[in-house]
């Protein structure tokens, strides 16, 4: 006779600020890869490394919304670390473009810490990982 194993109730992390958090990541997957796409199939030529950024920063943006909407407590652990990820790339891009603009003969997501962004890019993954950090203290949610 087998043993029926209880699975703990995955940890939500869509409620409260963690819902902004989703809307959030998914207005900047939209805005990376549209950009992204539009750069890359018309002026790929004219700043690769610039467009190819803001490719990843889309790819990024999009795993982050996945593991948030998924819930449980591995899924918040991914999402941790794609957010500090993230929060290394935005500040190296980020000081990249300001210490050596010429590398970037266009913008990325990224440049300026997000400045084309209103610095989102720079501030989203800050209050994730706030967040991702605190949901982890929270009691489990069924």
């Amino acid at each position: 006779m087998a043993a029926t194993q209880e699975r703990p109730a995955k940890t939500r992390l869509i409620t409260g600020p963690g819902m902004l958090l989703v809307w959030l990541y998914g207005v900047m997957v939209v805005g990376a890869v549209s950009r992204s796409v539009v750069q890359i199939s018309t002026q790929f030529d004219k700043a690769p490394l610039a467009y190819s950024l803001s490719a990843v920063a889309g790819v990024v943006y999009g795993f982050i919304t996945y593991s948030l909407v998924r819930g449980g407590e591995r899924a918040r652990r991914v999402a941790l670390a794609c957010c500090a990820a993230e929060l290394v790339g935005v500040l190296t891009v980020g000081t990249w473009t300001l210490v050596e603009p010429s590398a970037f003969p266009d913008a990325t997501v990224w440049s300026d810490y997000g400045m084309g962004y209103l610095f989102i890019p720079v501030l989203l993954p800050l209050s994730a990982v706030y967040w991702l950090r605190k949901a982890r203290a929270r009691p489990q949610d069924g």
